[in-house]
C-alpha cells in the first residue's frame, strides 16, 4: 500500500475548474471517512482538492497521465485521482478510467459516468480508484495487472463497461472504457450535463429581453387574442416546434458552435457527430426552458392585464382558463421567434459561455486555433 511517512495516504484530488472542481470539492468533504472505514486496518486518509486546468492544450491520454505523473512527483503525492469533463477517447473508445497503479494514477473523465446522479457515481468511482491503487497489484507473468472485476461505478445495464487497448509506452496499465450505442449515449448525455444547459437563460439577457418585451406588447393586441383563439392545438405545437427549431438554429449558426472536423478518419467523424449532437442538445434544452419560462410570465402577465369583457368584445369568446392558456402559449412562440432574433446583438463569446463549460469552451478555442498550432488527438 501507498503510504506517506507519518503513517498517512495523501490522496489529491485534481480537477480542471467549474464542475469537476465543485464534484471534487463535495467529495473530498466524505471521503476520508469513507476510505478509512472501507479500507479497514486502521488506514488514514487525508484528501486536498486541487483545482488547475490540467487538460489545457491536450485531450490526449497518455500525455494527461504523464502531466498527472509530474504534478504528483512535484507535490510528493501517494495517490492523485484526475477528474475532467471533457470526453477522452481511445482506438476509437470513450474512455472511463485510466489508471496506474505503478504511479498511484487515476484520470477519470466525468462524462463517462452519465448524466443523472452524477455526484454519486463519481464520489463511487473516486472512492474505487483509491481502493485499487493503494492495496497491493497482483501481476502476471509478463508483468501486467491481472484482469479484475470491473469497478462498481463504472458499470451497469445501461452502459457496457470493458476493459480497453493500452499501448505499451503509456503511463496507464489499466483502462475501461465504454463501447456501442449505450455507451455512446451515456457519454453524450454526460457531456450536455457538463454544459449546465439550463444557465442559456442567464446568459442571454439580450434576447430575453427582446423575447420578454415581444411578449408583453402581444399579449395587449386584439389581433394576437384573435389569432390565439382560431389556432388549432396541432398548429400551436407546429409553432412551438417552429419557434424553438429556429432560436436553436440561429443560435448555433450566430454563435459558430458547429464543429466542423479537420480530420477524415472515422474516429474523427465520429467524434465530431458526438460534440455537435451534444451543442445541439444542449443548446435546445436551453432554449426549451426559454420558451417554458416565457409562457409562464406571460401567462401571469395575462392575468394581471387582461379585462374579460374587453377581450370578450373583441373575440367574441370569453375569457376563460383555455383562453389565457392558449394566448399564452400561442404568445411564447412569438416571444420566442424574437429572442432568436435578438441573439444577434450577443456577442459569439457570451452565446458560447452561455452554453458550453469552461472546459468545452477551451477545447472549441484550441480547436479554432486560439491557442496556437498545438495538435489535439
Amino acid at each position: 500500500m501507498r503510504v506517506s511517512s507519518q503513517g498517512v495516504t495523501v490522496v489529491a484530488l485534481l480537477a480542471d475548474p467549474d464542475a469537476p472542481t465543485d464534484i471534487a470539492q463535495r467529495i473530498a468533504r466524505i471521503l476520508p471517512d469513507r476510505l478509512a472505514e472501507m479500507a479497514g486496518q486502521g488506514r488514514r486518509f487525508d484528501v486536498r482538492v486541487v483545482s488547475e486546468p490540467f487538460t489545457s492544450g491536450t485531450e490526449d491520454p497518455p500525455t494527461l497521465m504523464r502531466r498527472i505523473m509530474d504534478r504528483g512527483s512535484a507535490e510528493n503525492w501517494d495517490i492523485v485521482v484526475a477528474l475532467t469533463d471533457l470526453p477522452l477517447h481511445s482506438h476509437g473508445r470513450k474512455i472511463v478510467v485510466d489508471l496506474s497503479h505503478e504511479h498511484g494514477l487515476a484520470l477519470l473523465s466525468l462524462p463517462s459516468l452519465g448524466g443523472l446522479r452524477l455526484q454519486t457515481r463519481a464520489r463511487r468511482a473516486v472512492e474505487e480508484a483509491v481502493l485499487g491503487l493503494v492495496g497491493p497489484q497482483a501481476t502476471g507473468a509478463e508483468g501486467l495487472p491481472r484482469s479484475q472485476p470491473l469497478p462498481r461505478p463504472f458499470a451497469g445495464r445501461l452502459a457496457p463497461v470493458h476493459r480497453g487497448q493500452v499501448g505499451d509506452e503509456e503511463t496507464a496499465d489499466l483502462r475501461y472504457v465504454v463501447s456501442g450505442p449505450r455507451g455512446y449515449l451515456r457519454v453524450l448525455v454526460g457531456m450536455v450535463r457538463a454544459n449546465r444547459p439550463w444557465r442559456l437563460v442567464s446568459g442571454l439577457s439580450k434576447a430575453l429581453a427582446a423575447a420578454l418585451a415581444t411578449g408583453a406588447i402581444a399579449t395587449l393586441d386584439s389581433t394576437t387574442w384573435s389569432l390565439s383563439g382560431a389556432l388549432s392545438a396541432p398548429r400551436l405545437v407546429i409553432a412551438t416546434v417552429g419557434s424553438v427549431g429556429l432560436m436553436i438554429g440561429w443560435l448555433i449558426v450566430d454563435g459558430e458552435l458547429w464543429h466542423r472536423s479537420t480530420e477524415g478518419s472515422p474516429e474523427a467523424r465520429q467524434t465530431a457527430r458526438l460534440y455537435n449532437t451534444s451543442t445541439v442538445l444542449t443548446v435546445g434544452i436551453g432554449a426549451l426552458v426559454c420558451y417554458v419560462g416565457l409562457m409562464v410570465v406571460n401567462l401571469v402577465w395575462a392575468l394581471f392585464i387582461l379585462n374579460d369583457r374587453v377581450f370578450a368584445s373583441m373575440t367574441g369568446t370569453p375569457l376563460h382558463a383555455t383562453e389565457y392558456l392558449t394566448l399564452s402559449w400561442f404568445v411564447a412562440s412569438v416571444a420566442t421567434v424574437a429572442g432568436a432574433l435578438g441573439s444577434g446583438l450577443e456577442s459569439d463569446e457570451a452565446i458560447r459561455a452561455a452554453a458550453y463549460s469552461t472546459r468545452e469552451k477551451e477545447r472549441r478555442h484550441l480547436l479554432q486555433g486560439d491557442h496556437g498550432d498545438q495538435p489535439v488527438t
